[in-house]
């Protein structure tokens, strides 16, 4: 004999009732049942439409960080380039200084910190820096930035002082070396080297210019020709007397177009690119002399 349960549900603003009536303990589990896979329904329902939101949000913040990384490594690649100028700026001012003899220990100072900061820019590109510490990073970038910022206001009046004193030096700069009297490619450079014939630890005292035999070497500022004969080692051989104690020298050469006592300009040909004396091909080598000591003939070239 099954039981009758009601259930008596009250309408509170109408006053009524309605009563639902259900048969045995079966009837009322299945109506709990109901009511329990309704609540789950809409438990589920409002969960699945909160984790949507947030799965959007999420999928916004990575966008979000995709773009700050992007414009975090555009923002590096841009401080390197200005640090590039900068020390550019400051090499380009080391040799001018060179030149005018003026502020030397200044220029050496400039090229340190020129190098300083060049090791903490280095920092900009640690990966791990830039997903774990992109606070810091930005105010490191910060830092550098002011700091770049202010080397180049200080190259800039200093540029202004060079250039004051080179319209007073004009005629010393003229006759100061100052561009690449072959072109072709660097080979080898000024300093200590094995040597390519003998093997041997030496001090190689000039530039050695690749290029083909017969091309053009020019002054690298007017001077008087002191030399123009075959040299030994330096096979057919060029040294031309600048004034102020610079001298430079030509070796390997296949033709000389000057002889001694000739005065050339910047620019002027003075002889061709040869394979003469101890050379292993054709090449220009190419010597700087001040007061007689050989110095880095890079130091004097500014293009």
């Amino acid at each position: 004999m099954f039981k009758n349960y009601h259930i008596v549900i009250f309408k509170d603003r109408e006053g009524g009732f309605r009563k639902l009536r259900l048969r045995g303990w079966l009837g009322v589990f299945f109506f709990l049942l109901l009511c329990g896979s309704a609540g789950s329904a809409v438990y589920f329902f409002s969960y699945y439409t909160e984790s949507a939101v947030l799965r959007h949000k999420l999928d916004e913040a990575n966008r979000l960080l995709r773009e700050q990384a992007g414009q975090i490594l555009s923002f590096t690649a841009k401080l390197q380039s200005l640090e590039q100028d900068v020390r550019r700026v400051q090499q380009f001012d080391s040799k001018l200084r060179v030149f005018l003899n003026v502020d030397k220990d200044t220029a050496e100072e400039s090229a340190e910190n020129g190098e300083e900061s060049s090791r903490s820019s280095g920092d900009l590109n640690n990966p791990l820096l830039l997903a774990r510490h992109r606070e810091l990073f930005l105010r490191r970038a910060h830092s550098l930035v002011d700091e770049l910022v202010d080397a180049v206001r200080l190259e800039e009046a200093d540029q202004q002082t060079l250039i004051t004193m080179l319209r007073l030096n004009k005629d010393s700069l003229l006759s100061t070396p100052s561009i690449w009297p072959v072109r072709g490619t660097l080979t080898s450079g000024f300093g200590w080297r094995r040597s390519p014939l003998s093997g041997a630890g030496r001090m190689h005292q000039g530039l050695d210019i690749s290029n083909r035999i017969g091309t053009p070497v020019r002054a690298p500022a007017r001077g008087s020709v002191t030399f123009s004969a075959m040299d030994g080692a330096y096979g057919l051989c060029i040294v031309i007397d600048h004034g102020n104690g610079i001298a430079t020298r030509y070796g390997h050469l296949s033709k000389s177009s000057v002889k001694v006592g000739d005065y050339v300009q910047r620019g002027d040909v003075i002889g061709l690119v040869g394979n003469t004396g101890r050379s292993t091909g054709p090449h220009l080598h190419y010597e700087v002399h001040v007061r007689g000591v050989p110095v880095n003939p890079m130091r004097y070239i500014l293009n």
